[in-house]
């Protein structure tokens, strides 16, 4: 009996040293459920969208038990060093400020930040002159948010707590303009009543001082073994196609 507790604690030693996930190993993750196509919550209340698909590839590959826990964006980061779960799987981008509190995995994808107005504005100038005096809304406490705040100090920004309800306030004619992932925003002016509004304005934006470099899973810094799981099963799926096929259901072009 003794030999075989030795055995199976040498194997589960084994397993944490070289970052593998044991099988049936319970993951609990986190995501927002606000940010659609990459999470969102269905009519049954069910998460759903690329993150969610991107996160049952990485624990199928990992032979882990996934369990995902919705989370207000404001808080997420919180709860994670809470551990209220393992890892954040929400669109979170890589940056240095993130990462004073948290690791990150390698990207698993990259877009960049763009304006959008609604369409007949007469005014298409994002830049800083431009958007003097001029009302941006963004999602708060995101990449966007703090660029804006950076960088366009003479206009007003307005924040909010989900990209839904920026969206509707440009679309009721309450804010001049917003700044947001530009996939997010693509799904929303093409595929939503409420978006054919509005229309792509300025060039896309990718500094990395403020965007990072591509969007991470973020993970407490002592789970080491963890991070290194996930990132073999990422290099698993990427050349094995299953990230391609995920990618290919939302967007028609590649997002990594």
């Amino acid at each position: 009996m003794r030999l075989m507790r030795t055995i199976f604690a040498a194997a589960v030693s084994l397993a944490i040293a070289s970052g593998v996930a044991m099988a049936g190993e319970k993951v609990r993750i986190g995501t927002e459920g606000a940010y659609p196509p990459f999470n969102f919550l269905d009519s049954d209340g069910k998460l759903q969208g690329f993150d969610v698909d991107i996160s049952k590839a990485l624990c199928e590959k990992m032979k882990a038990d996934c369990e995902f826990v919705a989370q207000d964006w404001d808080g997420i980061i919180p709860a994670l060093l809470a551990k209220k779960y393992d890892a954040i799987i929400a669109s979170m981008s890589i940056t240095e400020e993130r990462m004073k509190k948290v690791a990150f995995t390698d990207k698993y994808y990259n877009s960049k930040a763009q304006f959008i107005m609604k369409k007949g504005a007469g005014h298409s100038d994002v830049s800083v002159a431009g958007m003097k005096g001029k009302v941006i809304g963004a999602q708060s406490s995101t990449t966007h948010s703090s660029y804006l705040e950076d960088v366009y100090k003479e206009s007003e920004i307005k924040l909010y707590g989900t990209q839904d309800e920026a969206n509707a306030d440009l679309a009721a004619g309450r804010l001049d303009a917003i700044l947001a992932d530009s996939i997010v925003l693509y799904e929303w002016t093409t595929k939503t009543d409420d978006g054919k509004c509005c229309e792509f304005v300025g060039e896309g934006i990718n500094a990395e001082k403020w965007f990072g470099k591509g969007a991470g899973i973020a993970i407490r810094k002592e789970d080491g073994a963890l991070k290194d799981s996930l990132n073999k099963a990422l290099a698993e799926i990427i050349a094995d196609g299953t990230y391609k096929a995920i990618n290919d259901k939302y967007f028609p072009f590649s997002i990594y």
